[in-house]
């Protein structure tokens, strides 16, 4: 195989693990994907985006883990799709990929030139996504923040008892 080190994968999902994936109702996910999506993303689009994104059938492809997202933007916020026969934008790439373009450490660009990232459908729709995208202020994705140990010391600040300075009873 002559692919260039940048157009290799450099993590994969495992086999067994896409297997079990694969497997899974797609509807639950997509409504997590969505959920992210509008808390994350809709509140910042420019309404020419809004406009465009009116009822455009969008999947997002992990293809090592055998995922697929299906989603629409309707009633102005993303809404979970059943699977579509078709779709009028396909992104695909690895989980490792979208991971990071979700920190923000890899750009689109860089991805889909370097075969990493796959865009079939509407060109146009596909541009408007990726330019929309590169133009939001988001956050990026701190995995440190979902350590358990620091999942956990979110949620004692969070407890009713921890504010007043006691101890939590057994009950």
């Amino acid at each position: 195989m002559n692919a260039t080190p940048d157009a290799t994968p450099r993590h994969t999902v495992p086999a067994p693990v896409a297997q079990l994936l694969s497997r899974l109702p797609p509807l639950p996910g997509s409504l997590l994907l969505v959920t992210a999506l509008n808390i994350v993303l809709a509140r910042q689009l420019p309404a020419d985006v809004i406009e465009r994104l009116q009822g455009q059938r969008i999947r997002i492809d992990v293809r090592d883990a055998g995922l697929r997202f299906d989603f629409a933007w309707q009633g102005g916020m993303f809404r979970a799709r059943p699977p579509q026969p078709s779709t009028d934008l396909t992104l695909s790439a690895n989980a490792h990929d979208f991971l990071r373009l979700a920190q923000r450490l890899d750009d689109p660009d860089t991805l889909f030139f370097n075969r990493r990232l796959s865009m079939e459908g509407d060109t146009e729709l596909g541009l408007v996504v990726k330019n929309a995208l590169d133009a939001l202020e988001w956050p990026v994705v701190d995995l440190a923040a979902f350590r358990p140990s620091a999942v956990l010391a979110r949620l004692q600040r969070l407890s009713p008892f921890a504010a007043a300075g006691k101890p939590h009873a057994r009950q």
